[in-house]
């Protein structure tokens, strides 16, 4: 059996979907594992260090995919890899299935058996398997760092001998995985935190992280969806909210959106002058 690993051809995507970690476990149950050549470079994994693990290095995309019984993959695969693909080949990559419909068509068509890492349950059996929440922790993580150091302003509060600088203001709309670890990133780096989320069963998590917690009134299951997730909420909800969010956030330096409800595309957040 084959498990392949592509690289990524997303422009900035800088994930690969094996290390030569992970690369010895599955030729330990027996498989073969062939690497797209330069898969790993933006990960800074050379093709030495996947054929140092066991893998071969394969440079034919076309050989790559043909040959391929499993195919691990970071984004969803391209309809051009697609078509690569023999029947019974089995696909795992972060497809969200709601969105990417062209891509579960063509998958459909060419009778693959796709597995979404987006759609693993929330429990303890598949705790180990939430790659969601892997990528969530960092992005949290990098959000603060990155808004850090482009803010013009100071995280901390500062004494000097001139005055002293106050600390900057972040807002974090939404307390999920992402959300908690930006709160406190933030935290540690000396910001006044505030945050907003549907759901109020989060606001004791918020509060043990040092941040001021920003409710609406409103009945207790008004956002709370399955698995821990949010849901969409009422327009009566929505107006309340958006009327307390632009209180707090027209006085914010940074404001972080980690909020997201299944199946549903990310929230743009367009800036206005300050």
């Amino acid at each position: 059996m084959n498990v392949v690993i592509p690289k990524e051809t997303l422009e900035n995507e800088t994930r690969v979907a094996a290390t030569p970690g992970t690369v010895k476990e599955l030729i330990k149950f027996g498989v073969e594992v062939h690497v797209q050549s330069q898969a790993g470079l933006s990960s800074h994994i050379s093709d030495k260090d996947y054929e140092d693990s066991g893998a071969k290095i394969i440079d034919s995309k076309e050989k790559l995919f043909s040959q391929a019984d499993i195919v691990l993959k970071v984004l969803p695969p391209t309809l051009d890899q697609i078509v690569l693909l023999k029947p019974k080949t089995v696909m795992v990559s972060f497809c969200q299935t709601t969105r990417d419909i062209d891509t579960v068509k063509a998958l459909k068509e060419q009778s693959v058996t796709g597995f979404s890492m987006h759609l693993i349950p929330r429990t303890t059996l598949a705790q180990k398997m939430d790659a969601l929440s892997s990528q969530a922790n960092i992005a949290g993580y990098k959000a603060v760092l990155l808004a850090a150091s482009r803010l013009g302003v100071y995280m901390p509060l500062l004494m000097t001998a001139a005055g002293t600088i106050r600390p900057a203001k972040v807002l974090v709309l939404g307390a999920g995985v992402a959300g908690l670890q930006a709160i406190a990133t933030a935290k540690r780096l000396g910001a006044q935190v505030e945050a907003f989320d549907v759901r109020p069963v989060v606001k004791e998590q918020v509060e043990s992280l040092g941040a001021k917690f920003i409710e609406v009134n409103s009945n207790e299951d008004e956002g709370v969806g399955e698995g821990g997730y949010a849901k969409e909420t009422s327009e009566d909800y929505k107006q309340r909210q958006q009327d307390l969010i632009h209180e707090h956030i027209s006085k914010a330096d940074v404001v972080i959106t980690t909020a997201l409800i299944p199946g549903k595309p990310a929230p743009l957040l367009i800036p206005r002058e300050w």
